[in-house]
């Protein structure tokens, strides 16, 4: 009898705070069709909001703050992490970096994870906000899927979001569910590795 594979624990980091936030949408249609449609990963998540401003005068006797430890303690328990990164003046956003930052505090529990990155923007689509992301990846030891790129030009004909920011595009829809299993399958490939 085969062994059946492990579910695999996705934690979902947005750097939109902006409750209608197009990288936000991708999130939840991640969430919808890893329901739907992709046996064994589940996708958590993760609000970033109430995240303080890194300040490491805020570790006291070895401990971070409750909403800084909550938040890396999730971080550790996932297998992967998907970002919906946007861009902002050519880098990742600001409350993106901020909690990335937190969890890399000593112990780094973003150490040996599998990540994937979305993106929702202008011209770029994002793309040079993940081009920075995936920098700092190295140092994190993060390992990014390459292939598929995933980028939305979210204000180019025809509309992908609705005013909520719901991804309504089939198309970009398809894309994300190719973005997600390739995450999937390099997870599980990563797991078995390092068993």
């Amino acid at each position: 009898m085969a062994a059946q594979s492990p579910v695999i624990k996705v934690v979902a980091l947005c750097g939109s705070l902006r409750k209608a936030s197009y990288n936000r949408g991708l999130i939840r249609a991640a969430m919808e069709i890893c329901k739907e449609s992709i046996n064994g990963m589940e996708i958590e998540y993760v609000d970033i909001s109430s995240l303080p401003i890194l300040n490491t005068d805020l570790e006291v006797d070895g401990k971070f703050p409750p909403e800084v430890e909550e938040f890396r303690q999730k971080i550790l328990g996932a297998d992967s992490a998907l970002f919906a990164s946007p861009e902002n003046n050519f880098s990742v956003a600001a409350p993106l970096k901020n909690a990335i930052d937190w969890a890399s505090r000593p112990p780094n529990v973003w150490a040996d994870k599998t990540a994937a990155v979305v993106s929702a923007g202008g011209f770029l689509g994002g793309g040079l906000g993940q081009f920075h992301l995936r920098q700092i990846g190295v140092f994190l030891d993060l390992h990014f899927i390459n292939k598929p790129e995933f980028f939305v030009q979210a204000f180019q004909p025809p509309p992908k979001f609705d005013a909520d920011g719901n991804l309504i595009h089939e198309a970009t829809k398809e894309k994300l569910e190719k973005v997600l299993l390739s995450l999937h399958k390099f997870t599980l490939r990563h797991l078995t590795k390092i068993e």
